[in-house]
């Protein structure tokens, strides 16, 4: 048997991790210490374990973070009153399952964009489908999506989206169009997928914020009465970091 062809085969097969174990094995003759299932196997298992982790890489360039964080380097120690077991909790994401909405409020710099993207990436770990956004550039994108007729097929991307994270949520008041993108959003997703939204404006100030009353009052209904609430206090994490330098 000529294992060069073999392994040329597996490539142009896409099967890539079997090829890169089984050269490497042939090479070390570690396949002669298994029996042939069990090397199928190992090389089965290799073969998917590289598909795993190319679709969580996949997932997590496609989600559009605006930086790494993970739920191992959460600070549980700052000022914030933010409870580790409540948080690890949600992690488990149970809540992206139940189509719950999760509503993240705190101050500047207090890390309401950090655990937002703690709970994407973890999303995306578990082959989730998620996608962050700055809500005013979602705003702005979908608008003149409008213009060039391709609204209904972004709307879709972000239907499809197990998770859809709206960071920096009230920063500017919505406008009518604005408005009405927002209602076809939540609209789009609700009891079918899970929101996290994180906002310096406390919940109570969003109805004004949104405006017009009676689409103010469908998208709080939404969005609110299925979701965990993280209120953040405390100090900017950001202020006290240059303090310590």
């Amino acid at each position: 048997m000529n294992n060069q062809n073999t392994i040329e085969k597996m490539k142009q097969m896409h099967l890539g991790g079997m090829a890169e174990m089984h050269y490497t094995n042939t090479n070390n003759n570690i396949n002669l210490e298994y029996t042939i299932d069990q090397y199928v196997a190992m090389l089965i298992d290799q073969e998917w374990e590289n598909r795993q982790n190319r679709k969580i890489k996949n997932l997590i360039k496609n989600a559009h973070f605006r930086y790494p964080a993970t739920i191992q380097d959460i600070d549980y120690s700052a000022n914030r009153q933010l409870d580790k077991n409540t948080f690890e909790r949600l992690a488990l994401l149970g809540f992206v399952r139940s189509h719950e909405n999760i509503i993240i409020t705190g101050a500047t710099g207090t890390g309401k964009s950090y655990l937002a993207q703690a709970l994407g990436n973890q999303a995306c770990l578990m082959l989730m489908k998620t996608l962050y956004y700055n809500t005013t550039r979602l705003m702005d994108h979908l608008k003149l999506a409008r213009l060039e007729g391709n609204y209904t097929k972004q709307l879709i991307k972000i239907a499809k989206a197990e998770l859809l994270i709206l960071d920096d949520f009230g920063l500017s008041a919505f406008d009518n169009q604005s408005r009405q993108i927002l209602m076809d959003i939540i609209e789009s997703k609700y009891d079918r997928s899970s929101i996290i939204i994180g906002s310096q404006i406390p919940i109570s100030g969003w109805h004004e914020i949104i405006g017009e009353g009676t689409i103010a009052d469908a998208i709080l209904d939404r969005i609110v009465h299925s979701s965990h609430r993280i209120q953040l206090k405390g100090e900017s994490l950001r202020k006290n970091k240059l303090k310590q330098k």
